[in-house]
């Protein structure tokens, strides 16, 4: 195996704050680094890095790049190609495919180490979750449209139903057995209409969300139990709990909404033999996102996780898949995953999904109860 690096052990200087040393920095960085020699062998991995690949730095270095890299894959040709032109190359949304990282997307940046000719530096940074938070604006962008389409629809739309709704009432009184068929298609059709308003109008509610400190285990088990007898009477559910989570800081009705939302789509997803849904809760430091109108930021370590067994969602509807109106089932309405959008946002929270083939699951992190709170 490889000597270790000579020059990340390097003591302090004068400058440096005390104890601190090139490898401190290097393990300190969000990046996954690695550094390789001219045969790219790795001879260095920081914490990130052994995070990424779920390996420990003893059991990467000396190996390959090659073993731990996608064959032909457009990491390595950037890697061979900033060594061929000894010049920093970046690259942008590369996809990292490996069964240890699985699908990510990157920005990759190699750069040669000066004084060290044929040594690479090659710093990984995950898109991946940048990608994610910018769809999460979108989401809350679809429920701010939702919330003004249903305010005009409920002043506009409604009181215009009413009126033709009476009339149609007032002309089937006097009206022949034949034509009273008609006058009652009137008011069939108009209650469907004010039925889907009154659908949308939640997402006009724009009242202070009433927050208390919720047992996000309680809810899960509430759903499950209504789910077991009802909808998804024929489905196994799996839980994995984490019982050692703190109390989530949301609203307990609005939460078992989301999620019952979440398991009834699972339900209809799983196939009719052999369906299930897997029910996991886990604690994720790291993720912050900014809160609105303020120059702070939440942490959202708490995950909320519901998988299903399905065939996945088509790809064609994985980007849109949160606005309004847009579904999968032959009957649905397109409103539930949008809704769940809007309340994961009024409680701080992000929602995001991964599907591939016989596996779909949907994931939300959430703010936890703190002093402060």
């Amino acid at each position: 195996m490889p000597a270790p690096v000579a020059f990340l052990r390097q003591g302090p200087s004068k400058s440096d704050g005390p104890g601190l040393s090139a490898e401190s920095v290097l393990s300190a960085l969000p990046s996954a680094t690695l550094v390789v020699d001219q045969a790219k062998a790795i001879r260095y991995a920081n914490s990130a890095a052994e995070q990424l690949f779920q390996s420990s730095a003893p059991m990467l270095t000396g190996e390959p790049l090659a073993a731990i890299l996608p064959p032909n894959g457009p990491l390595l040709a950037l890697v061979e190609q900033a060594a061929a032109e000894d010049t920093p190359m970046s690259a942008y949304g590369v996809v990292l495919d490996t069964p240890k990282t699985g699908v990510r997307t990157m920005s990759v940046h190699v750069a040669p180490i000066i004084d060290t000719p044929g040594w690479l530096v090659i710093s990984l940074q995950e898109q991946t979750r940048a990608i994610k938070i910018g769809q999460q604006l979108e989401h809350r962008n679809s429920a701010r449209s939702m919330t003004a389409m249903s305010a005009l629809l409920a002043h506009e739309v409604k009181n215009p139903l009413s009126g033709i709704r009476g009339a149609a009432q007032l002309l089937g009184q006097s009206a022949a057995e034949e034509d009273r068929k008609l006058t009652q298609l009137i008011c069939d059709e108009a209650d469907r209409i004010v039925a889907l308003v009154n659908r949308m109008e939640v997402f006009s509610d724009d009242r202070p969300l009433e927050r208390a400190p919720v047992n996000i285990h309680a809810v899960l088990e509430r759903v499950r139990r209504i789910a077991e007898n009802g909808f998804a009477a024929s489905i196994k559910f799996i839980e994995r709990y984490d019982p050692s989570l703190p109390s989530v800081n949301g609203n307990h009705d609005q939460l078992v909404q989301v999620i019952l939302n979440l398991v009834k789509n699972a339900a209809e997803a799983a196939p009719a033999k052999g369906g299930e849904i897997v029910l996991s809760t886990s604690f994720q430091p790291g993720v912050r996102v900014a809160v609105s109108g303020s120059q702070g930021r939440i942490q959202l370590p708490l995950v909320v996780s519901v998988q299903d067994n399905g065939p996945g969602i088509p790809e064609d509807l994985r980007p849109y898949l949160f606005d309004p109106f847009v579904t999968t089932k032959p009957k649905g309405g397109g409103l539930g995953l949008a809704l769940v959008a809007k309340i994961v946002s009024d409680h701080g929270g992000i929602i995001e999904f991964e599907s591939a083939r016989s596996r779909t699951i949907f994931k939300i992190m959430l703010p936890i109860v703190t002093g402060e709170a």
